[in-house]
């Protein structure tokens, strides 16, 4: 009666050659389960992530071209808060050389017969609300919702205009009052600060209305969001900026 049990011959049981290949094959069989395993794991994962809507993709591909530094910050960001910093400095300085001058004047040209309080405090309020449509504008960036981030940036920009329609205005006024720019040490510090914050709000201005014009044709290349929030920063540094000058030179007495 045969040995139906084992189906290898006999003479291949004490065969090295015949063992060594029997090691090979369960070896290749074990080393291709965990290779499927190990990829069957890695779809599930990508699965996972599409429960949810999203398309799993690189972090560095997500924004294109938004390098980061050792800080945390893009260099972009960056270099617009190193620019601010420079801008703090050139500020402090013509701050500080007002509050220096600020008393030399003439007996009837000074602050007390020249400054229009309510009117001044009109203004002012008009361009810190523009700090308020600015924060909407970034807002509706990061949502990438581009017909909102267009109107608040026209508002931003409009509220802008506005104040620096009413600082010509009041230059004008005490112009035909008889405070010229070479009147005094005090006209020439008042004017040389005020009228150089209104430079930079002019440029601000320009700013806003060119990302309005490439956030509607499509023509910013890289982060969207962080294009309308460098602008915002350097609008909310024009508007903090006029707080200390309007408390300074309008609302503190010489």
């Amino acid at each position: 009666m045969s040995d139906t049990k084992n189906d290898t011959p006999d003479n291949a049981v004490g065969d090295p050659e015949v063992q060594d290949d029997n090691i090979v094959s369960d070896t290749v069989k074990e080393a291709g389960a965990i290779v499927k395993d190990h990829l069957s794991d890695d779809h599930d994962h990508r699965d996972a992530h599409d429960e949810f809507g999203h398309t799993p993709v690189d972090e560095h591909d997500s924004h294109p071209g938004a390098h980061h530094t050792s800080l945390g910050l893009s260099n972009t960001k960056l270099a617009m808060w190193l620019f601010l910093g420079s801008e703090c400095l050139l500020f402090g300085g013509l701050i500080s050389t007002y509050m220096l001058y600020r008393n030399r004047h003439s007996e009837g040209v000074g602050p007390d017969q020249l400054w229009d309080i309510p009117f001044t405090s009109a203004s002012s309020f008009v361009l810190l609300m523009s700090s308020l449509t600015m924060v909407l504008a970034v807002s509706a960036a990061n949502r990438r919702d581009d017909r909102n981030t267009k109107l608040w940036l026209v508002v931003t920009a409009t509220l802008g205009g506005l104040f620096v329609a009413g600082q010509v205005y009041e230059f004008t006024t005490f112009y035909r009052e008889g405070l010229g720019y070479t009147e005094s040490l005090f006209a020439s510090s008042f004017y040389t600060l005020t009228g150089f914050h209104g430079v930079h709000v002019s440029v601000g201005i320009i700013m806003l209305m060119a990302t309005m014009g490439m956030v509607a044709k499509n023509k910013i290349s890289g982060d969207k969001a962080e294009t309308v929030e460098m602008v915002g920063l350097y609008w909310h540094f024009v508007d903090v900026i006029w707080i200390i000058i309007f408390t300074l030179v309008y609302l503190i007495p010489a």
